[in-house]
């Protein structure tokens, strides 16, 4: 007598951690970079350099690179700077060991960027890290028996998600554009933002296909005559393979992406003119590749002339419940903060998503957070300088997610589909935005699975005590499996005793059971 079994790849989240950290400096603008008289926009990014887990806790060593956009003392002219800022952080992370890998996480809740005098500045962040442990577990499950005695078992169908594939991997880039016409040539290239909308995986056989688009802004310094500050914008699609060994058509993807190094250039166009800026991101991706399975398993086993125990393992299954999205929409009219810095013309708008909860709720997920909203345009006022607004537009969303519980994992990924900010007189804008979210979401539920079997000579003297013969009137909940293990006689055997032509059965149902010759 020999089980059959099949290993089932899960992978589950073993420990997690949080740590918040401010990272403040005070930076010098370099020699070669014009006095600044005015802050005109900042970002900032995490390069984590080491994440070292030990016991029971992680040590993280990166820098923060802020790069700052200011107005010079150059009539009309722009310039831009970075500040970088180490930090190293001891996170306490219970269960976590040497050499386990950490996953991470970072968000900047907040960056400040003031101008002290025209030749310094300060800047300062609040970091938030979330850490996880992620464990991939392979579980063997009993789904069928090789015999040749009498026995029985019977079998049970789980909806399960296997996790079939994680790894990290990278994606390149590389796209041209092209300044039009009324444009003058470029000189330096002042500052960029390049952001990424649309984007979609599929699942393909040993690859994935990702296609989306790519949004550049820059701001640049004119060549010869026309050295003031100009700006270009564009969107183009993209499209692309990423070799994926043990991908295949339909499966589930789970994927992460960020934007890394991006390398901008000004190339000369056919002409010898410098007039193309050529965009090289690398796109760091996270994926997961899950597959749907309805697993069936054996849940029961009894001997007819053996003693058979079925020996199980309690382990956590995760199932599907939603892989979907959401769209929440915002528009509102927003003051300028600088009312003395009336719009002329407006340049240029971006924004970032900050999450403040994730909550679940009945049949959904409960969304709070802010929608910053950062715009460059031309002054109104003497020399039509540029300036900057920002704007922090709170909302709130639930996506729809049918069955879920405080039980279930989910994972969110949020993006901004669409952003248009329109100048509605010289100190008020008009913002619409459509924000969107992507979820997928896993039930867990505890199962005992089989994983062995104990098979042992019946008990005679325990036989021995059970009747030839019997009448036995179903209780409740009783099922024609129950009589027949109590008493160590095959389904069929009682079926054809009783003329049944199903196992269904009620309470107080009479069934006669014959014990059969051993």
């Amino acid at each position: 007598m020999e089980l059959v079994k099949k290993k089932i790849h899960m992978d589950r989240i073993n420990s997690r951690a949080g740590t918040q950290v401010v990272l403040e400096e005070d930076v010098n603008i370099s020699d070669n970079k014009p006095d600044a008289i005015y802050l005109l926009n900042s970002k900032g990014e995490i390069i984590t350099e080491e994440i070292r887990a030990g016991e029971n806790a992680v040590n993280l060593r990166g820098r923060l690179i802020v790069s700052v956009l200011y107005l010079t003392d150059m009539e009309g002219t722009c310039a831009s700077m970075e500040a970088v800022i180490p930090f190293e952080e001891k996170v306490n992370m219970d269960g976590v060991g040497n050499g386990d890998t950490i996953l991470t996480d970072w968000t900047i809740e907040d960056l400040t960027v003031g101008l002290i005098n025209s030749r310094k500045l300060s800047a300062q962040a609040v970091v938030s890290f979330d850490l996880e442990m992620e464990e991939h577990i392979e579980q063997d499950a009993a789904v069928d028996l090789y015999h040749d005695e009498p026995v029985e078992y019977r079998k049970r169908t789980f909806p399960v998600v296997e996790l079939v594939l994680q790894k990290k991997d990278i994606f390149r880039l590389k796209e041209e554009m092209e300044l039009s016409g009324n444009l003058p040539n470029v000189f330096q290239t002042i500052w960029h933002h390049i952001t990424f909308d649309h984007v979609e995986f599929k699942a393909l056989d040993e690859k994935l296909s990702i296609q989306g688009e790519m949004k550049a802004f820059f701001l640049y310094e004119g060549e010869g005559d026309n050295d003031r500050t100009l700006w270009y914008e564009n969107t183009v699609p993209f499209s692309g393979i990423i070799e994926c060994h043990g991908c295949r058509e339909n499966m589930i993807p789970d994927i992460c992406y960020s934007l890394g190094q991006c390398n901008v250039e000004v190339r000369q166009d056919f002409d010898g003119e410098e007039r193309v800026f050529c965009v090289e991101p690398v796109l760091d991706l996270d994926i997961h590749l899950y597959e749907e399975e309805n697993l069936e398993v054996l849940s029961d086993i009894y001997g007819v002339h053996k003693e058979i125990e079925a020996l199980t393992t309690q382990v956590q299954l995760k199932s599907l419940l939603l892989n979907g999205s959401g769209k929440c929409k915002i528009a509102e009219h927003a003051k300028i903060q600088n009312t003395e810095m009336p719009m002329y013309q407006l340049i240029h708008s971006e924004g970032e998503i900050q999450i403040g909860e994730q909550t679940v709720v009945e049949n959904g997920i409960a969304i709070a957070g802010t929608l910053t909203v950062t715009t460059l345009y031309l002054c109104g006022s003497g020399s039509k300088s540029i300036y900057s607004t920002k704007n922090e537009l709170p909302f709130q969303y639930v996506i729809e997610a049918d069955n879920i519980t405080a039980t279930s994992i989910f994972k969110l990924h949020h993006s901004i589909e669409q952003l248009t900010v329109t100048m509605l007189d010289s100190d008020e804008l008009d913002v619409k935005a459509a924000l969107q979210f992507k979820v997928i979401v896993f039930a867990v539920q505890k199962s005992n699975l089989i994983t062995d079997i104990r098979v042992e000579d019946l008990d005679l003297n325990k036989l021995s005590e059970l009747p030839g013969m019997v009448i036995c009137i179903a209780g409740p909940g009783d099922t024609l499996w129950d009589i027949g293990k109590r008493y160590y006689v095959p389904i069929a055997q009682l079926k054809e005793v009783n003329e049944l032509t199903s196992e269904e059965i009620k309470a107080r149902d009479k069934i006669l059971v014959v014990k059969g010759s051993l």
